[in-house]
């Protein structure tokens, strides 16, 4: 798990249960994207709840989670310019 510890002391991550996140602190875990099948039977991952794109379709949910990882550890976890 890749932990961004902000500036003001804030931290971020793509949540997973490898660690105990609430061992940092107080937790507020919000969605960070809507991975949904479509009416074709394939999947999509709506980063909208972080301002970012609508990523596929994909054939498998597993491929929709994985662009959905990949988007977020590569656009949103990252420090403030």
């Amino acid at each position: 798990m890749q932990l961004l510890i902000q500036q003001n002391g804030n931290c971020r991550c793509v949540y997973s249960e490898t660690i105990d996140i609430q061992q940092l602190g107080s937790a507020d875990i919000q969605r960070g994207s809507h991975v949904e099948p479509t009416a074709d039977g394939e999947w999509t991952a709506d980063l909208s709840p972080v301002n970012g794109p609508v990523l596929g379709p994909f054939k498998n949910r597993s491929e929709a989670l994985d662009a959905e990882v990949a988007w977020l550890l590569a656009n949103w976890l990252t420090p403030a310019e």
